[in-house]
């Protein structure tokens, strides 16, 4: 994965002085809250790291109750940077950032996430649609990755999938059958379509709902400015995906509302012709192209 940036605060609330209840956020509270060992277990790892003088978790390692990556990942929750193991979470495999963020690829999505941080984010603006020229361009899967490491760094991040023709964002995250952002625009449902993903610390994922006859419509209507407002405000980031601008101007209807794009192109075989061509619609509608990522997901 390859990117290129081109350009280029928590708002205050009241305090609340209502003390949450104690939580045991040790190695051996967490492992037993996780079910990775039974208290009878317990009583057995604090007899060897007594007699031995070594950690709980090593203790624990030796008896064979856990594994190496059963410490890493309740370590990760110590320091409230969750993620998942393969085989034990619903979220769709290829989600990278989240069963695997400490590889390559998820190094080079933080390191996009600082980029964007700096040259959009910074300046004030909430909403960044990650758009593509072709459906097979992976952008969706990117957009999906790249809203968990912004989750991760604890801003509150909402995923909103505005391809009305061709969702994938309920899939990644086995949100079928939920109503989503074409039924918030048609009218039919309100802010609680968004749904929490409690396996992260704050990331939430609005998905495309009820697939309707008149997607570009929708997607045009005054109500879609209004719900972005509304959806800025109570997000830090909020990070669109949409349609390819092959299959229509959906995109452009998107980007319009969110005021910045980052386009993803596929690794040698998107058309840096199709490229410029919808660079060109996007800079004439008033667009900022924030920056562009060769893909490789």
């Amino acid at each position: 994965m390859e990117a290129t940036m081109n350009h280029p605060a928590p708002t205050a609330g009241a305090p609340n002085f209502a003390t949450p209840p104690a939580r045991d956020s040790s190695i051996g509270g967490l492992l037993l809250e996780s079910g990775k060992i039974t208290p009878e277990n317990a009583e057995r790892v604090l007899r060897v790291q007594k007699e031995l003088g070594i950690r709980f978790g090593e203790a624990a390692q030796r008896l064979g109750l856990i594994t190496e990556a059963d410490i890493q990942q309740v370590l990760a929750r110590q320091f409230d940077y969750p993620y998942l193991q393969r085989g034990e979470s619903k979220f769709a495999q290829d989600l990278i950032a989240a069963y695997q963020p400490f590889g390559p690829q998820v190094e080079m999505l933080r390191a996009i996430r600082s980029q964007l941080m700096l040259r959009w984010f910074a300046r004030g603006r909430k909403a960044l649609v990650i758009a593509s020229v072709d459906q097979d361009d992976g952008a969706a899967l990117f957009a999906a990755n790249l809203a968990v490491v912004f989750s991760q760094l604890g801003e509150q991040t909402l995923l909103v999938d505005a391809d009305l023709r061709q969702p994938t964002l309920h899939d990644t995250f086995a949100l079928s059958g939920r109503q989503g952002l074409s039924d918030v625009l048609a009218g039919r449902a309100g802010l609680d379509a968004i749904a929490r993903i409690e396996s992260f610390v704050a990331l939430s994922v609005l998905g495309a709902g009820t697939q309707p006859p008149n997607p570009q419509e929708l997607l045009s209507r005054a109500s879609f400015s209004a719900l972005n407002d509304q959806l800025a405000e109570r997000h830090d980031v909020v990070l669109y995906t949409a349609s390819a601008f092959a299959a229509g101007s959906d995109v452009m209807a998107v980007a319009a509302r969110a005021g910045g794009v980052l386009l993803v192109a596929r690794k040698n075989q998107t058309s840096l012709d199709d490229v410029a061509v919808f660079s060109d619609q996007l800079e004439r509608n008033g667009v900022e192209i924030v920056g562009s990522v060769l893909n490789d997901f």
